[in-house]
């Protein structure tokens, strides 16, 4: 078998690795919007759908982790080969961790919308933070699909700015909690989504960090801002 054939062999397998990630990734995003639907118009049906479909996500995630470990090997790669392959099997196990999120997330939607509630739960504490951590998971799978190592500075920015969200989101639930002690364990819950949505920002946060790594082989997850921007820039 020549040299050229068994490149253009391992090229295509790299690139299907590639496409699994992204179709991973689509899943995943469709689940965290379905549960984040859920949660916002207490659609028990649809939070169910989330949770029966997350077995799907976990189904992805071995998949191409079994296909990384049969091409690191067959074939042995180095340099910029190694870091996607690196890459790739980071990434997953971020988009199954934001699957497990979202399935949390629909069963708290479950929980808080049961009949039995003394009322209607608010949640607009949390629909601007659902919103920004919605387009966070958007723009770090576009970011791998471009190989866009700008985006991991604005994605660490956005992170922030989700936190901020959700320690607002934290002291409104708490001055409902006071005002209403009936309400106490639905605020709970609502807290828990609140925190689910926030760990999925850190997620779709790494994500981007990786796509750093895997073009310039710098690892920035724990780079303050300043030197995330000095080596991107660099």
């Amino acid at each position: 078998m020549s040299n050229d054939h068994i490149y253009k062999q391992f090229d295509t397998e790299l690139e299907q690795v590639r496409s699994r990630v992204l179709q991973m990734g689509g899943l995943v995003e469709d689940q965290v919007t379905k549960a984040i639907e859920a949660l916002n118009t207490c659609d028990s049906e649809l939070a169910d759908e989330v949770i029966a479909d997350d077995h799907r996500v976990n189904a992805l995630e071995l998949l191409i982790d079994e296909e990384c470990t049969q091409i690191i090997a067959r074939r042995q790669p180095t340099a910029g080969d190694l870091r996607l392959i690196m890459t790739v099997e980071k990434i997953i196990t971020d988009l199954e961790r934001i699957g497990d999120k979202a399935e949390k997330i629909a069963r708290m939607a479950k929980k808080i919308c049961t009949p039995d509630r003394l009322s209607t739960p608010r949640f607009t504490e949390i629909k601007h933070m659902s919103d920004a951590v919605l387009e966070m998971v958007r723009a770090s799978l576009d970011a791998f699909a471009r190989l866009d190592i700008h985006a991991a500075t604005q994605l660490k920015r956005q992170d922030l700015e989700v936190d901020e969200e959700f320690d607002s989101v934290l002291r409104h639930l708490i001055t409902f909690m006071m005002e209403d002690p009936r309400m106490i364990s639905t605020a709970i819950d609502i807290l828990f989504a609140a925190k689910a949505l926030e760990r999925i920002g850190d997620h779709a946060k790494n994500i981007a960090s990786y796509v750093v790594y895997m073009a310039k082989g710098m690892d920035v997850r724990h780079a303050s801002m300043e030197e995330m921007e000095r080596k991107v820039a660099e």
